[in-house]
């Protein structure tokens, strides 16, 4: 996945949005630079397949060995797939957080939430200004 493509939770989460035969599926995921803030990646706690989030929702963590921090679900919907083999190869994080580190995939309950998020060029910003 290009990550300007993507859309983005200005807490670092990112989420691409693709048809299936079940409708809209929101792959969900965290940025580079989140993973390059945290650093050494030690955890990541999952939630299960059939949980439903609303947009906002925590939806698991990730923990570093500076700090735990909270994954929250830029959108709403059932959760219909987790990376299950990610907790255990958290390094695929550092090599491929937009293709491989993929964290959950959601179908969508309403579609409109999406505006609500960042592109690209409002993430980079973002990040840019908060100086972490």
């Amino acid at each position: 996945m290009n990550p300007q493509d993507l859309l983005y939770l200005e807490s670092h989460e990112w989420t691409s949005v693709s048809d299936s035969e079940e409708g809209k599926i929101a792959t969900i995921g965290i940025s580079a630079f989140a993973v390059e803030q945290l650093t050494d990646l030690v955890y990541m706690e999952l939630p299960s397949v059939g949980t439903t989030m609303a947009a906002g929702d925590e939806f698991g963590e990730v923990e570093s060995v500076k700090a735990v921090s909270p994954l929250y679900s830029p959108v709403s919907g059932e959760i219909v797939e987790v990376n299950s083999p990610l907790p255990d190869n958290l390094e695929i994080l550092n090599s491929d957080p937009y293709t491989a580190g993929w964290i959950i995939r959601i179908r969508l309950s309403d579609e409109a939430e999406l505006s609500n998020l960042l592109d690209n060029e409002a993430y980079q910003k973002q990040c840019s200004e908060s100086g972490h």
